[in-house]
């Protein structure tokens, strides 16, 4: 798909977002690891806390990406100190849900939700951001390292048998 950079829109998510980008989740996180990863099972209630944006936007910055009027991605960044952070440490935010529609992969639409999510975090003042990801995600590994961050199994979350989250951290460069 060739689409210019410049009918990309990065925008704070609404409450009129919160259907879409719930949807969103639940097809990245739930069917594209059904496809990629078969042995992963999701619980219900994995697919509920997908869809509960509404409460992500009570405690997270979330973040939509819009191309010509439709959201085909989204982020969310947890400031350093909210409730329910991931962050393992002191004064880190804590980015997740990162999504792009498989329809619009390849267009620069999670480097834009990035770039924005990373800059609010340093904007916050925080000394890093830590962020997880599914085990055996080596894709996702990859673009997180690609823009710098670092493996940091201190910070991993054993949440099994539904799933094991590798830990990694960007830290602020002074």
């Amino acid at each position: 798909m060739d689409t210019p950079a410049s009918a990309l829109r990065i925008r704070d998510a609404r409450p009129e977002d919160d259907v879409t980008v719930g949807e969103l989740l639940v097809e990245a996180f739930v069917r594209t690891y059904a496809e990629k990863m078969p042995h992963v099972v999701v619980s219900d209630q994995r697919r509920r806390d997908l869809r509960a944006v509404a409460e992500k936007r009570a405690v997270a910055r979330v973040w939509v990406a819009e191309l010509r009027g439709e959201v085909i991605g989204t982020v969310a960044l947890w400031p350093p100190g909210a409730p329910g952070s991931e962050a393992w440490l002191p004064r880190a935010a804590d980015l997740r849900h990162l999504a792009v529609s498989p329809r619009h992969r390849g267009i620069g639409a999670s480097q834009a939700l990035l770039d924005t999510a990373e800059a609010h975090a340093w904007s916050l003042n925080a000394d890093a951001i830590c962020l997880h990801v599914r085990r055996g995600a080596t894709g996702v590994a990859r673009l997180y390292q690609s823009r710098g961050y670092v493996r940091a199994p201190e910070g991993d979350l054993d949440k099994l048998p539904e799933v094991f989250l590798e830990a990694y951290v960007l830290r602020r460069q002074y």
